[in-house]
């Protein structure tokens, strides 16, 4: 059994969820975002609360509803507060600039990388060396950090590339000579 699944969600009051058979839709201030329910799990809505279980004592039905549960509470976060992830440049010369729906990037590369930003993610740099990542739907604004970190992912000697800004790289020691 789920703990996970058994835990209800707490709607705001900005926030306005609509349950029509599997479809649960929710809205607020931040956007709209839509999911379809698996037939084996059952959603619903009573004073100002969701609440997700299981329609058979399956073990599958119980990890899906947990699934379920996270994902309509990643919902509901999203549309009231939204997700944010930041990345920092290290290294020289390495920059980052954001003109309307296309992030430039200079990596040290012969040439610059421009990176489209996809519809429903805002892209913001406050300076040359970060990028803040920020949206509704959690899984896309990580893989739109995840894409951009993939350009040039941080080296274990100095430290170069993009690297999320809360992560640690592990840093290895150079050759020594004898």
């Amino acid at each position: 059994m789920s703990r996970i699944a058994k835990a209800a969600i707490a709607v705001p009051a900005a926030v306005k969820v609509t349950i029509d058979g599997q479809k649960v839709s929710v809205k607020g201030p931040k956007g709209e975002m839509e999911f379809r329910v698996h037939p084996k799990v059952g959603v619903e809505q009573d004073a100002g609360e969701l609440k997700v279980a299981p329609k058979t004592e399956e073990k599958t039905s119980w990890a899906l509803a947990g699934t379920t549960r996270a994902l309509i509470n990643n919902m509901v976060t999203g549309v009231n507060r939204g997700f944010e992830r930041k990345l920092a440049l290290v290294g020289v010369g390495y920059r980052a600039q954001a003109q309307g729906k296309v992030l430039n990037l200079s990596l040290g590369f012969s040439h610059p990388v421009a990176f489209a930003v996809p519809e429903g993610i805002q892209i913001a740099t406050p300076s040359q060396t970060e990028i803040h990542i920020s949206g509704c739907d959690k899984q896309r604004v990580g893989q739109v950090a995840a894409e951009i970190r993939s350009h040039r992912p941080p080296e274990p000697y100095k430290g170069k590339g993009i690297r999320y800004s809360d992560e640690v790289v592990a840093r290895k020691e150079a050759k020594k000579k004898k």
